[in-house]
């Protein structure tokens, strides 16, 4: 698989992942003792890591601060060759975080999302990595971008041509996409961010075509892949069966994967698809959200 020398563009969230397990039932009032994981998360970034560990040429769009959080995010993402230097940076400020309080089970029992500095992705600050993204190859973004930067990248994708991929991040996040979507060539969402759309899944799939969105991909996760294409019979995938250790960071992986393929040809679907699953198929046999030994091989035998 060959791929070009222009970037790919990745803009969204940065934030510090941090998993705290139980030990015994959760006590209200008392301290609880508990296992405690750190690691770098965000969507954006997770898919970004993903691409670079492929070896493919990879920048950030995204705000951290000037804390030890921050710092970690940085010096992790140039391990990796990840180029930051369009990362904001704002002084006196908390890294982005996610924290999640997991049961002896394994099973969420609290989440919680302390995502201030994704809002500072404002047009006005964006406006700064405007010639990255002119560079690119392609665009990424993800469901955490405030709904005002929405409009600024769909009106470069449609100017340009170069492919913007909208990558959902949860539910509650769908109502940050506008209602005009035209210019976004492709949306990754799973089945309970297309139900916020409308109930019925082809009624939801009408309603994101009728917004003028290009392309639909639905994950249904063991289940494998739906595509939505305007005109078109809805396309499947299955998805390769392993032995699952965690599922943290399947989804990103998938989209790392899509967007990899997209890269050789941006209408080639079916090789997106087949490379999405078997990368998330890969991520699905580690406790990491980024599988560790991820290399360029990966794509060479393709």
């Amino acid at each position: 698989m060959t791929h070009p020398a222009a970037p790919i563009v990745c803009i969204g969230g940065l934030n510090i992942d941090r998993k705290l397990r139980l030990l015994a039932q959760a006590l209200a009032g008392s301290s609880n003792p508990c296992e405690a994981h750190e690691t770098p998360g965000g969507v954006v970034r997770n898919v970004a890591e993903n691409l670079a560990r492929l070896g493919l040429p990879v920048a950030l769009i995204g705000a951290v601060g000037d804390d030890a959080g921050g710092r970690m995010l940085m010096e992790q993402a140039a391990r990796v060759g990840i180029d930051t230097q369009a990362v904001l940076r704002p002084r006196r400020q908390v890294t982005d975080s996610y924290t999640a309080v997991l049961s002896p089970d394994g099973d969420l029992h609290l989440g919680f999302a302390a995502m201030p500095l994704v809002e500072k992705l404002s047009p006005w600050a964006l406006d700064a990595s405007k010639g990255l993204r002119a560079g690119a190859a392609l665009v990424v973004a993800d469901g955490n971008l405030p709904p005002d930067a929405w409009p600024l990248l769909l009106g470069e994708a449609r100017a340009s041509g170069i492919p913007l991929v909208g990558v959902a991040v949860s539910e509650a996040k769908m109502e940050r996409l506008p209602t005009q979507l035209g210019g976004l060539h492709l949306l990754i969402l799973n089945a309970g961010e297309l139900s916020t759309v409308a109930e019925e899944p082809e009624a939801a799939l009408a309603r994101l075509h009728a917004r003028g969105v290009g392309c639909v991909l639905v994950s249904y996760g063991e289940d494998g892949l739906m595509l939505s294409e305007p005109g078109h019979e809805p396309r499947h995938w299955a998805a390769p069966q392993v032995d699952v250790v965690d599922v943290t960071g399947a989804g990103d992986a998938l989209s790392a994967g899509v967007c990899a393929a997209l890269l050789n040809d941006p209408n080639d679907f079916d090789a997106a698809a087949r490379l999405g699953l078997d990368l998330a198929a890969l991520t699905l046999q580690t406790e990491d959200s980024v599988h560790p030994e991820l290399n360029p091989r990966f794509l060479e035998d393709r």
